[in-house]
């Protein structure tokens, strides 16, 4: 299966912005979704952003629609997600995940490959 390892996480002001990478490694398919979801302490894990190697298809919660861009190298070897306008309940624990076969790259769709996560913290 594939491996994935976050980064450039960190910790900015509101309206900074940040760009995260997930670097993927092993078996990657044209046909899988590769996703953002993050957690906040206390609260469920959300579905950010996904993207469908296939086709470039996208996928944005509504919170963050308009401030993120989710997009990927040509190799599909990398994952990125260009965060502006950064808000303070945009702070969480972001994780890369990935998820096989066809079909559309939103919820409830169920991945089952995750990395380790990068923090991001915005203060106000």
């Amino acid at each position: 299966q594939v491996q994935l390892v976050e980064s450039g996480g960190g910790s900015v002001q509101a309206g900074g912005s940040l760009r995260l990478s997930c670097a993927a490694s092993g078996y990657i398919y044209s046909t899988m979704c590769m996703g953002w979801f993050r957690q906040a302490p206390g609260k469920e894990r959300e579905g950010v952003a996904a993207i469908y190697n296939g086709g470039g298809s996208t996928y944005y919660a509504d919170s963050v629609k308009g401030r993120f861009t989710i997009s990927q190298d040509n190799a599909k070897t990398t994952v990125y997600l260009q965060m502006n306008a950064l808000k303070p309940e945009d702070t969480a624990m972001y994780y890369c995940a990935a998820s096989y076969g066809v079909g559309l790259c939103s919820p409830p769709r169920r991945y089952n490959v995750w990395g380790q996560g990068t923090q991001v913290t915005v203060s106000s």
